[in-house]
């Protein structure tokens, strides 16, 4: 059965969803994104990766800064969906919008309900050393992640998984799980599923000011924040007054009888001591104006042997 869906995403998490629907037998009557906005080093307006999609394909793309006004809701409305699709749109819907489509909004969540509802559920979930995670596929509702779930599929996080490459595993389950999902949600021969009362967590939004490596913390804290936040807003500590991010680590059984944070240069390899006295192993970094690159190319043009990050 063909559905008229609207789509309403707006990073990069977003896109193999909506490529999915396109190549799919249901139709996207529309797509609904956030408006263009100044981006990049040059502050150039660009198009969000899901409105490049949708143009690429001639479908309409609509921007409304909000969907609470009411001719925003009757131009959505007006599509005439069966369907909706949200997958980190980043609007608020009303119950006007829930309620438009005859089977109203279906949301791919990056978390295992209800653990990790909000902003940040890979992040927050490598950084609390979680060690699975995975999709859902939830029929929303007003409340903020806690709408019944129809779906979801599972991923083991691994120590040395970043939030990226957690991020893209993700999004290719989610876009796959969703087509499987849609026959059963529009069959109405089962309901979705209530979340728990228990285990609820919140994903908070990231902040910059978080990504600051306090060098006292033992070294699986240390791991597992610095993944957390790569590639944004980047694990970050100073030396000698200079920002330097970490971006990749690896755990070593290396112990050392110096001060927390300091770093050691061995060879190609770059060494940091932990909270704990324990190495870890840096593998990806970043100098302030420089570009991010490996330890080993790094040494060549940098001489941090010794120096103490703060």
């Amino acid at each position: 059965m063909s559905l008229r869906i609207i789509f309403a995403g707006t990073p990069e998490f977003s896109v193999p969803t909506l490529e999915a629907l396109i190549s799919s037998e249901h139709e996207v009557v529309g797509v609904y994104t956030q408006p263009d906005r100044p981006r990049g080093r040059g502050k150039k307006m660009q198009f969000t990766p899901i409105k490049e999609v949708a143009v690429a394909h001639n479908i309409p793309v609509y921007q409304p800064l909000s969907l609470r006004q009411e001719e925003a809701q009757q131009t959505l409305a007006a599509l005439d969906a069966d369907l909706m699709i949200v997958v980190a749109y980043g609007l608020i819907l009303p119950e006007a919008v829930l309620n438009a489509p005859k089977y109203g909004c279906l949301n791919i969540h990056a978390s295992l309900l209800p653990r990790w509802r909000g902003a940040a559920p890979i992040h927050r979930a490598i950084e609390a050393g979680d060690q699975e995670t995975g999709v859902a596929i939830m029929q929303m509702d007003i409340g903020l992640d806690t709408g019944d779930v129809w779906s979801e599929a599972k991923i083991a996080i691994t120590p040395e998984m970043t939030m990226i490459e957690l991020h893209d595993a993700l999004k290719s389950m989610g876009a796959k799980l969703l087509l499987e999902t849609i026959p059963t949600v529009i069959a109405g021969e089962k309901s979705p599923e209530k979340q728990p009362e228990a285990g609820i967590t919140y994903a908070e939004k990231i902040s910059k000011e978080e990504a600051k490596l306090n060098w006292q913390e033992d070294h699986v804290t240390l791991m597992r924040k610095i993944h957390a936040f790569n590639p944004f807003p980047g694990a970050f500590t100073t030396v000698d007054g200079e920002l330097l991010k970490f971006f990749k680590v690896a755990l070593t059984e290396q112990k050392s009888t110096q001060s927390p944070g300091t770093i050691r240069v061995d060879g190609e390899q770059i060494y940091v001591v932990a909270g704990d006295q324990i190495e870890l192993e840096v593998l990806e970094l970043q100098a302030a104006g420089k570009r991010r690159m490996e330890s080993a190319l790094f040494v060549k043009g940098n001489e941090i042997n010794q120096k103490v990050c703060q």
